[in-house]
């Protein structure tokens, strides 16, 4: 197959719709004993469990459960992770088995529902379960689901997301027209040193039809000392069928490599989440937007090697995520935030001003993407940006070295304030495709308050959930 042929086929990948997958919540209640203990402890366990396909009872069915266990007087671990096997016809069970942290020490919850059909009620409710520490037991219990209270909301937590590859959404876009750019960038904080970390992979087609062009860039962020960068490229672009590779440097579906003057790298990729759809789903497969961008998994954690004028920094399981933008340059102005919250929660926002001649006179458009508990608000990504026909749209303010959005979408409402402290920042040229400049300023360790409010009734609007994030943001602002 020709290099052309692989990128159209590449293309194609990753137009083409996904297969569904389920997601549901689940709630226990119940005790467990401690081996040697006199008494048990009440437990709750609060899990969002995800798989890649349609749950169906007659198969096995594997999938990823995340969330919240809380043992009286041992444990609250709010980052609860670990899997399922869903099997109540197959194997006549369903299993759970998740780890967790207990004031400091790692435990495992280990237990299956035993599906009976001469007790159906009782042994899809009940499940038996055995707590381990390093393979060795320290206890036992029980938890139970409550039917009366949380049997409505399990059966409405129930859906059936579009699944879409993440080879395909890595894939190459550009088909050979003129005008357009394609970007892969990566951008991540090690937990060791608290350096971020920034990889910065483009395809330019310019305009006037001439040849296509690789370039480039990775930056370093360090906790102590000045900001340092390097490009890579440009060179020509030929047409690889499963990511960026041009100039010394590839960024292709579960690794990162490349030098660029005194910087190397060397890392391998691990998705943690599913696809964050920043904007609609539509907007990327059609292309009808001026631009768009995604996240090929929402979450990711990186190991390898990053060296940068000497240093190297030695990452393990070090949080970030890669995203992807396919469109006909940058925007008239833009701020974006890249948010990991801690437990598994993300937040996702792009807010811009378009350079096309009616969209320039509009405030910024947002889109916010928070994915919370296996959830994503709001439900829909293009409510942020349009509201209800105008109405209720979420308002940016673009400035330098503070900026904020603010919006509602149903029963919540969000604040973010974002701040990129001058010695934190790199300001760094673009060129569109028409031969337009740009100015991005991008700090990889910004910090970022972020206020979740609901209304209740009575009572008005209430803190849900409140994160601080100091010095491991990802946020940037551009201008012209």
């Amino acid at each position: 197959m020709t290099g052309d042929a692989k990128a159209r086929a590449a293309t194609r990948a990753s137009r083409a719709p996904g297969t569904r997958g389920t997601t549901f919540r689940e709630t226990m209640l119940g005790t467990v004993r401690l081996d040697g203990a006199d008494r048990a402890r009440p437990v709750r366990l609060d899990l969002c469990v995800s798989a890649d396909r349609v749950l169906r009872p007659h198969t096995t069915t594997d999938a990823r459960a995340t969330g919240r266990v809380r043992i009286a007087g041992l444990a609250d671990d709010p980052a609860a992770q670990g899997e399922m096997e869903i099997a109540p016809l197959a194997r006549r069970r369903i299993r759970y088995r998740i780890g967790f942290t207990a004031d400091g020490r790692r435990l495992t919850l280990d237990g299956w529902k035993s599906v009976s059909p001469r007790r159906p009620l009782t042994s899809m409710t009940v499940l038996p379960f055995t707590l381990y520490e390093n393979g060795a037991r320290i206890g036992a219990g029980t938890l139970r689901f409550p039917l009366t209270t949380g049997l409505a909301p399990f059966l409405a937590s129930f859906r059936f997301p579009r699944r879409e590859p993440a080879d395909a959404l890595t894939a190459p876009r550009w088909n050979g027209e003129p005008g357009r750019t394609e970007v892969w960038y990566t951008t991540l904080t090690d937990p060791a040193t608290g350096t971020g970390l920034w990889l910065h992979h483009e395809l330019t087609a310019p305009a006037d039809g001439s040849p296509p062009y690789a370039h480039g860039w990775a930056a370093a962020f360090p906790a102590e000392g000045p900001v340092r960068h390097a490009r890579f490229g440009p060179a020509p672009w030929d047409r690889p069928g499963d990511g960026f590779t041009a100039a010394g440097a590839s960024a292709t579906p579960g690794r990162l490599t490349g030098e660029a003057d005194t910087f190397r790298w060397d890392l391998a990729e691990r998705p943690a989440d599913a696809p964050l759809f920043t904007f609609p789903r539509w907007s990327w497969r059609r292309s009808l937007l001026p631009a768009a961008q995604i996240l090929p998994a929402a979450r990711a954690t990186y190991d390898g090697t990053f060296t940068f004028d000497g240093t190297t920094l030695r990452l393990a399981g070090a949080p970030g995520a890669s995203a992807r933008i396919y469109g006909h340059g940058n925007a008239r102005r833009w701020a974006w935030l890249h948010a990991d919250l801690g437990g598994g929660d993300v937040l996702e926002i792009v807010a811009a001003v378009s350079m096309r001649p009616v969209l320039r006179r509009l405030p910024p458009l947002v889109f916010l993407r928070l994915r919370r508990g296996g959830g994503t608000w709001p439900r829909r990504a293009e409510r942020g940006a349009v509201g209800w026909a105008g109405l209720g749209r979420f308002r940016a303010t673009i400035d330098r070295p503070a900026w904020t959005v603010t919006g509602r979408a149903g029963l919540r409402r969000i604040r973010v304030e974002v701040t990129q402290p001058e010695d934190r920042t790199l300001a760094l040229d673009y060129t569109d495709p028409d031969g337009s400049p740009a100015t991005c300023r991008n700090s990889e360790r910004a910090d970022a308050h972020v206020l979740l409010e609901r209304w209740w009734w009575p009572g008005g609007w209430r803190t849900e959930a409140e994160w601080r994030l100091d010095g491991t943001a990802h946020a940037e602002v551009g201008t012209r």
